[in-house]
């Protein structure tokens, strides 16, 4: 793609202070760009930094250092109206919208409290409209719209955590495992909607997950995330015909399959995971990798193009 990005992070840096003497660093130099109407998803193990990404993106955590940047506008520098001015065009859909909803608040004013908060230039009847008319868009009835988010499904319930977070119209939506806590029956539901939905719109979208087959339906392309750092990125296709980090080719081989061949190419070795309150001197992959060497133990390797738009930090695939 040869348009100028929608999002771009430069070397993002986050880090959860415990203590005087521990720290945990959750983002360790992350670099990546989204295209307008692209989807990238963001892969991992729990814990690898996925989701204090998306939080550090929308302003929700404070940044170490690094920049973000929302077209021409620097997300990292704004404060007061200026950053609420910046908001209305990235929305978030959480894990849990029982958490993210307001319990004593019916859905159609949950919906509409962004309008209200963000759109003054329009009166309450026009803000009613264009909540009712997102949540209809997204499955709901004027029934539904008149409950509790206890009195709704969770399937339901994350259908108005996706109306609030469209109502606005951002150009930007980040959809942080919107789909783990629901059946599966339901999961597809809602990444048909999705999907379907940021078509519609043109919205470009971060889909965060440890699910690599809802990944790979919904993302244009894909960044793989270990220890807070990004170590492989790519198309679809390309990451999926061609994994080049060791931890991609892991992730890839440990997805269920029905062919007992399939199941069997796992890496069943044990090995040491590193903690992010003490990071190690070289690859954070190394105590886990089988092709490791002296120089992977002492050295950190940079993200870098070894083909047009595939990017990889690994010693082995470098130069």
């Amino acid at each position: 793609m040869n348009s100028a990005p929608l999002l771009s992070v430069r070397n993002l840096q986050t880090r959860y202070v415990l203590s005087r003497s521990r720290v945990v660093h959750a983002l360790n130099g992350v670099t990546l760009d989204v295209q307008p109407g692209e989807t990238l998803g963001v892969i991992g193990e729990s814990g690898c930094g996925k989701s204090t990404l998306a939080r550090t993106v929308l302003r929700l955590v404070p940044a170490a250092s690094g920049s973000v940047s929302l077209g021409e506008v620097d997300l990292l520098s704004l404060k007061g109206r200026a950053l609420r001015r910046a908001r209305r065009r990235m929305q978030v859909v959480f894990q849990d919208p029982m958490s993210s909803l307001n319990p004593r608040i019916r859905v159609g004013a949950s919906v509409r409290e962004p309008l209200d908060i963000h759109r003054s230039d329009l009166d309450t009847g026009q803000r009613r409209e264009l909540a009712t008319r997102i949540l209809r868009r997204v499955g709901l009835s004027s029934d539904q719209e008149r409950r509790f988010p206890h009195q709704l499904s969770g399937g339901q319930r994350q259908r108005v955590g996706i109306a609030r977070a469209l109502v606005l119209t951002p150009e930007l939506l980040i959809a942080d495992e919107p789909v783990s806590s629901l059946d599966i029956s339901i999961q597809v539901q809602i990444i048909g909607l999705l999907d379907s939905l940021r078509r519609e719109l043109g919205l470009a979208m971060i889909f965060i997950s440890h699910d690599i087959r809802v990944v790979r339906f919904l993302s244009d392309r894909i960044a793989v995330m270990y220890m807070g750092r990004i170590v492989e990125s790519a198309t679809t296709d390309e990451l999926f015909n061609r994994p080049l980090h060791p931890y991609s080719r892991e992730l890839f081989s440990a997805v269920p399959s029905l062919d007992p061949k399939a199941r069997s190419r796992g890496d069943d070795r044990k090995s040491e995971v590193p903690s992010l309150l003490s990071l190690p001197k070289g690859c954070a992959f190394a105590s886990r990798c089988p092709e490791a060497s002296q120089t992977c133990l002492e050295n950190s390797p940079a993200l870098s193009e070894v083909s047009p738009g595939h990017r990889v930090a690994c010693w082995r695939t470098a130069g």
